[in-house]
């Protein structure tokens, strides 16, 4: 029997911005099913109807039927706990968008009610997937970089400028430290996987153009366990741009993104220097790593590999977020043993 012939059931709760997208992506996949969406907001369910798809407005409603496997959880940050507990305990798998949790402690229970569901725990942090992110990884694991010195990354752009004023992503208590839950955090996915947990860090936020009260730039500087630095920015009213640079003794890498992990085409540059010798230059094509994740995702609800995110790492970009968010208003360097 062929992948193809497995397929694997999803409901989708959430219609906004990424909730549109992954239900974009996943039409017509092979193995893939949408069977519905849960959008309690009735203006969203013509665009529903259009897809072809199911509506629910209660996420109960999917839970009961035998045919949906997984939740992929596109709600609001301060939903994502509870909802990832209800679907655990109808013993079905859960793909929750990022951010995990507001709180290191809330992703600790979210992961604990997977684990003693015995049901797969799935994240939104696709970038780990891009082409030129794993032939870094390839690089970073052969020791081709030499010893890791200080990386830096940046991830922004202008897609939610016209949100209302009074939108969720404005509000510190559901979006904290402006551009962390929205793009920050995926830096700090990436970082934690290729460079191992956070010691300390010092976080700093503003409010430069859009009145928001979460603010809309963050900026912040980590020290490793290993003892390497970095330090990454999340600007939300600027044209696109997604960098990251990694300096090490023997040579540095930069890969630059022309477009967003949500806008097919576009190319991604990596560019690889060493003493002496001319830059490299090594171009990808753009390529679908939102689902990528989730057939990751799937696959190892289905006992067929080894999910690439432990729940550790999980746990521990939950504590970057909460301790950033913690400086960010103290003003103070925050350990990460403390949070």
């Amino acid at each position: 029997m062929t992948e193809a012939d497995r397929t694997f059931t999803v409901a989708i709760a959430g219609f906004g911005w990424w909730g549109r997208h992954i239900a974009r992506r996943l039409a017509g996949h092979d193995w893939l099913k949408v069977a519905g969406i849960v959008e309690p907001a009735t203006g969203n369910h013509a665009d529903i109807s259009e897809m072809g798809l199911a509506i629910w407005t209660d996420l109960a409603e999917p839970l009961a039927l035998d045919q949906v496997d997984a939740v992929i959880l596109t709600t609001p940050n301060t939903l994502h706990e509870a909802q990832i507990a209800q679907v655990a305990a109808a013993g079905k798998h859960v793909f929750c968008e990022k951010p995990l949790g507001l709180t290191a402690d809330s992703a600790r229970r979210s992961v604990q009610a997977c684990t003693e569901a015995g049901v797969q725990l799935g994240i939104g942090h696709e970038r780990r997937y891009e082409p030129a992110m794993r032939a870094l990884r390839e690089a970073l694991d052969a020791g081709e970089l030499g010893t890791l010195m200080h990386a830096e990354a940046a991830f922004s752009h202008d897609k939610l400028i016209h949100v209302p004023a009074d939108d969720w992503r404005t509000r510190k208590d559901v979006c904290p430290a402006a551009g962390m839950t929205a793009m920050g955090i995926h830096l700090s996915d990436l970082m934690l996987s290729f460079f191992g947990p956070v010691r300390a860090l010092h976080a700093f936020t503003a409010d430069r153009s859009l009145g928001w009260e979460t603010g809309d730039v963050v900026s912040v500087q980590m020290q490793f366990e290993t003892g390497m630095t970095a330090t990454f920015s999340a600007v939300l009213h600027t044209p696109h741009f997604i960098r990251l640079h990694v300096f090490g003794t023997r040579r540095w890498v930069e890969i630059l993104n022309d477009t967003h992990p949500d806008t097919p085409g576009g190319k991604v540059r990596m560019l690889t220097a060493e003493s002496g010798q001319p830059t490299r230059q090594t171009d990808f094509d753009w390529d679908d790593s939102v689902t990528a994740n989730i057939e990751a995702f799937a696959r190892a609800a289905r006992g067929e590999a080894e999910y690439p995110f432990t729940t550790e790492q999980m746990v521990h970009n939950i504590q970057i977020l909460e301790a950033i968010a913690r400086s960010a208003e103290t003003g103070q360097a925050v350990l990460l043993a403390d949070v």
